[in-house]
């Protein structure tokens, strides 16, 4: 009985250790750098497992979770309009840190497909010695330079993990705070809990594989034609109707276009410069 009960306190916490903590960050963005004073505010998802983690916004897995059902359905469900337009979110992309191999995975939608690069630059930090607290966490300053940006930190001991928001990580405890100097972006954590496992993200479309550098040029070439990324060629949107309705093709692809340059509009202060 003995050996049961020490077997049993093991399987417990092995059990607990294989659990993925999240980390809940509030989001606050000027993404039009033409209308700062509209200011985004969203949650984002921070997991964490002992391997490796993902950060993500909640209202891409929650979007992301109405449309699966909806394409298994075959469109039967349809979409309710303000239900997805509530799920609207500026952090289209994840990023998962492999802690084993110390990289970092920057996954992002460009029209009909996901395209997915290596993070080629590390985060430097500076640890200075000022010091204070933020909710019931004593934290610590850094300071660093990256993707155009100098950011703050405020680094907490107090969680055993080297990680945190977006791309950061490399310090020697969790990031509670980070803020960009122009007070563009900024991420503060709100809570804590233990889930199960990471979410299944879904990964509409193809999944293609480039250098960072790359991307960028991709990037900057879906802001001014965005329909290239969404003809036929590598799976791409089809034009026809779908569950009736007259709707001309040409026009259904001008409202398209139209569409994609607003957001890119809406989004011209990206997170990173350069």
């Amino acid at each position: 009985m003995k050996k049961l009960g020490i077997l049993a306190v093991v399987l417990l916490a092995q059990a607990t250790f294989a659990q993925t903590n999240r980390f809940v960050y509030q989001v606050t963005s000027k993404p039009d750098i033409n209308n700062k004073a509209d200011i985004k505010t969203e949650n984002a998802y921070l997991d964490i497992s002992a391997e490796k983690s993902m950060f993500y916004s909640e209202n891409r897995i929650k979007r992301d979770s109405v449309m699966k059902a909806n394409f298994q359905s075959g469109g039967a469900r349809g979409f309710n309009r303000e239900q997805m337009e509530g799920l609207r979110t500026n952090m289209n992309y994840s990023i998962e840190k492999d802690k084993k191999n110390q990289k970092t995975l920057y996954k992002d939608r460009l029209g009909r497909d996901q395209y997915s690069y290596e993070e080629d630059r590390p985060v430097n930090w500076k640890i200075l010695s000022e010091t204070t607290k933020i909710g019931e966490y004593k934290v610590q300053k850094a300071e660093t330079e990256f993707g155009g940006r100098k950011w703050t930190a405020w680094f907490t001991t107090d969680l055993p993990y080297q990680d945190g928001p977006y791309k950061f990580s490399g310090l020697p405890g969790l990031v509670v705070k980070a803020e960009d100097a122009d007070g563009d972006y900024s991420f503060d954590l709100m809570k804590n809990y233990k889930i199960a496992d990471f979410p299944e993200m879904t990964a509409f479309g193809n999944v293609i594989k480039v250098k960072r550098t790359d991307y960028i040029k991709q990037q900057e070439k879906y802001k001014t034609d965005p329909m290239s990324f969404m003809g036929q060629g590598g799976g791409g949107i089809r034009m026809g109707n779908r569950g009736g309705g007259n709707q001309n093709p040409a026009d259904m692809r001008k409202r398209m276009e139209e569409r994609a340059k607003e957001e890119a509009k809406r989004n011209s202060n990206p997170i990173e410069l350069k």
